[in-house]
């Protein structure tokens, strides 16, 4: 089976790309099950019941989240109902939301799909390192299929975390940088693995914003309005080959589509 990983949806021009780009992705490469992470689809930062519903009507079927998943106001009340937006899994108990979900491909098999965030150089929630171990635990007697997203900061964290649950999970793929990286690979247990996905959106940019405002934010340290980019839109992620039978990686490969006059 094949799964397409989209790396931080970035307001509207990422939410313009998946619409565009993901139904011939899903058409080209027979594709069972779309991931996006999503946590920067409303105006750049948090997601809202609105963007959800339209990364949804596009293709994709799980939506992760990571550090600014609290940033729209409405989102701890969407978010408790619609099972398929995740918010980090290592949030502490009664936080609203699930961390992550189960449901049937197009393939008919059943996937296990964790969203967790990082704590090195970010905001010390549970132990991402713990929470993965007990919740793969269970997931695992429900289906062999299991992919993670790992938001996070350090390269470091996400390739331990990859190598822990080598073996246990189908792939892990991580987001927040808004880099896409070049280490992708399948471990020895048959984990396939790539440190960031990078991002969906503007890419001449800095990580999604307008360029002048950040550079004068370095130069002065004042305060500036980073408003969203426009030009040079790029899909980035990753497609990932299944087992379906067990669960292990049998290929992975990263995605990164221009729009045509972006």
């Amino acid at each position: 089976m094949n799964i397409l990983f989209i790396g931080d949806i970035v307001a509207s021009p990422g939410r313009r790309a998946v619409r565009e780009i993901v139904p011939r992705l899903r058409q080209e490469h027979q594709i069972d099950l779309v991931i996006a992470n999503g946590e920067n689809a409303a105006g750049g930062s948090g997601i809202t019941e609105k963007t959800a519903q339209e990364i949804f009507g596009a293709g994709v079927d799980v939506i992760t989240t990571g550090d600014h998943v609290w940033d729209q106001k409405e989102t701890a009340g969407f978010i408790q109902k619609e099972s398929r937006v995740l918010r980090p899994l290592n949030h502490p108990p009664g936080v609203p939301g699930h961390g992550s979900v189960i449901l049937q491909a197009a393939n008919n098999t059943l996937v296990a799909v964790i969203s967790l965030q990082g704590r090195s150089f970010m905001a010390n929630l549970e132990n991402p390192f713990l929470a993965a171990r007990q919740e793969i635990g269970h997931l695992r007697t429900q289906t062999p299929v299991i992919f993670v997203d790992f938001h996070a900061e350090a390269t470091s964290e996400k390739i331990a975390m990859g190598r822990m649950l080598d073996g246990q999970i189908s792939a892990l793929v991580g987001t927040h940088t808004h880099v896409q990286t070049a280490d992708e690979q399948i471990f020895p247990g048959g984990t396939a693995f790539l440190c960031d996905a990078g991002f969906t959106g503007p890419h001449h940019s800095v990580l999604g914003r307008d360029i002048e405002p950040v550079i004068r934010r370095f130069l002065t340290g004042l305060p500036q309005r980073f408003a969203i980019a426009s030009d040079c839109i790029r899909l980035q992620g990753a497609l990932v080959q299944v087992d379906p039978a067990t669960g292990r990686a049998q290929h992975i490969q990263r995605v990164s589509e221009t729009l045509a006059h972006s």
